[in-house]
């Protein structure tokens, strides 16, 4: 893997605060289960939720949910299913207002969690860049790494689409 180039992807920084291992393996383009219930879910909800915003924007290596103009401003929202991977969720919408920012870009995030009918704001801060920075090398690490990570038995196990690649 040491000639192929790696790009931080939203995907890549959702799953890196979720579990390493599912970090190599996306990297690789090791793909998870298609038909596990709660990816068939989220993509439902991605491509049915919000129906007036611009769905499926893609900006380099970026892909995001939806995007659209509010008061003049650029909003790129992010839909998921459920508000219990928040930190995730903010971390890969960051990730996108960091690059758009890189490319001359402002924009503002928004969290969307339309069976919780929640929204939540998310500003790029300074703050918030650092860590972006800090999970882009680790992520870049982890993806580099020989053989994936060990697997660790954690809180997201149980519903995860990579079960196979861990505990078969």
């Amino acid at each position: 893997m040491e000639n192929a180039e790696i790009n931080v992807t939203g995907t890549l920084m959702w799953y890196y605060y979720i579990c390493h291992r599912q970090v190599w393996l996306m990297a690789r383009h090791i793909i998870p289960e298609k038909d596990h219930e709660k990816l068939e879910l989220g993509r439902f909800l991605q491509e049915t939720a919000y129906p007036r915003d611009r769905k499926e924007v893609t900006v380099g290596h970026l892909k995001f949910d939806l995007i659209r103009k509010k008061d003049g401003q650029i909003v790129v929202g992010e839909v998921k299913k459920s508000s219990t991977y928040e930190k995730s969720a903010t971390m890969q919408l960051a990730l996108y207002l960091y690059e758009l920012k890189e490319l001359g870009i402002k924009a503002q995030g928004e969290l969307l969690f339309p069976e919780e009918k929640k929204r939540i704001k998310v500003v790029l801060t300074s703050d918030l860049e650092k860590k972006i920075e800090k999970a882009k090398k680790e992520i870049l690490r982890i993806a580099y790494l020989e053989s994936p990570p060990q697997p660790e038995k954690g809180k997201y196990c149980r519903n995860c689409a990579y079960g196979d690649f861990c505990w078969a």
